[in-house]
């Protein structure tokens, strides 16, 4: 039995998890941004200095070996642990530096990111983020596998389909902010003037639904309201949601985030809701990420940006 590890560098430990999340050497290629030769390579290294396989065939896929879901087991926890010390060192040698990954919902791309990325230029320019836009799960998906440091997600506390706690266990989550739920009418309905409005007063009206996770809030909200929402359409494009309303074709609901992203249609009006139903916002990272000053320094702007995006003043000037 060996008395000490070989060497292991990070990029072999991201190879090792990426085939046996991705079942081949060529998906895992593609998830990395490396060539298959160069993977191929790196395994074949990595396994001479261990004196054992990482990896094994099995039909047409490629499975980890014993060994290789050990490596796998420990890669992001040791990754973010480098990535914490290197952090730290930039830090003693007089400048906060690094990339960080960030992964966020489609609303949040015209709203907050640029809001963010204004305050790291401001105070931390020697911080840079690369972005991708994807749902919740995906982007949760993307920080277990280690594509993505930081994930801005939303969730709807107390609905009972709502999965986000089950999608989220083992790693660091922490709310940093909500924003309201607004409802979309069309103008002359006759809510549309009200200072607010009770759900079920909309018992009666069809429906345009978004996203499958805010369809599911809707359908939790009308519930508890007493009744099941009529709905006649479904698409997950904010645009085409106000144009439908515009239209009369039914009412609905959108995040404020959402109905912030871009001017509003004509001929429709938000309304708050009387239940000032809201969805929190979360960043949801590895654990020990915050560790990582760069990644400590994005979560803190990333939640100033929120709240200048959900606060008060704004929300009551939407509003009207």
């Amino acid at each position: 039995m060996p008395t000490s590890l070989p060497d292991l560098s990070v990029a072999e430990l991201r190879i090792v998890k990426a085939i046996g999340d991705a079942g081949s050497v060529t998906a895992a290629a593609v998830a990395l941004g490396y060539s298959q030769p160069a993977v191929s390579q790196q395994i074949r290294r990595l396994e001479s200095r261990l004196g054992m396989p990482v990896v094994e065939r099995v039909g047409r896929r490629m499975r980890l070996t014993e060994a290789g879901r050990i490596l796998a087991r420990h890669a992001v926890s040791i990754t973010t642990a480098l990535g914490a010390v290197a952090g730290e060192l930039a830090d003693l040698s007089g400048g906060r530096s690094g990339t960080v990954r960030l992964v966020g919902f489609p609303s949040a791309s015209p709203t907050v990111l640029p809001r963010l990325m204004r305050r790291l230029a401001e105070t931390d320019p020697g911080v840079s983020l690369t972005y991708v836009e994807a749902e919740p799960p995906e982007a949760v998906a993307a920080v277990r596998a280690d594509r993505a440091d930081i994930a801005l997600t939303f969730s709807h506390p107390g609905d009972g389909t709502d999965a986000h706690g089950d999608s989220i266990r083992g790693l660091d989550a922490r709310r940093i902010g909500a924003e309201d739920l607004l409802l979309i009418l069309p103008e002359g309905h006759r809510q549309a003037s009200d200072d607010v409005v009770e759900l079920e007063a909309l018992a009666g009206d069809d429906w345009i639904a978004g996203c499958p996770r805010c369809r599911s809030h809707l359908l939790d909200s009308c519930a508890r309201a007493g009744f099941l929402p009529r709905i006649r359409f479904e698409t997950d494009n904010v645009a085409a949601v106000e144009q439908l309303v515009a239209q009369q074709v039914g009412v609905a609901t959108l995040p404020r985030l959402a109905v912030a992203s871009f001017p509003l249609v004509a001929g429709v009006r938000t309304r708050p809701l009387a239940s000032g139903d809201r969805r929190e916002l979360h960043a949801v990272s590895a654990r020990g990420a915050a560790r990582v000053p760069a990644v400590a320094t994005v979560l803190g702007h990333l939640e100033a940006a929120v709240a200048e995006m959900t606060s008060a003043p704004r929300a009551a000037s939407r509003a009207k």
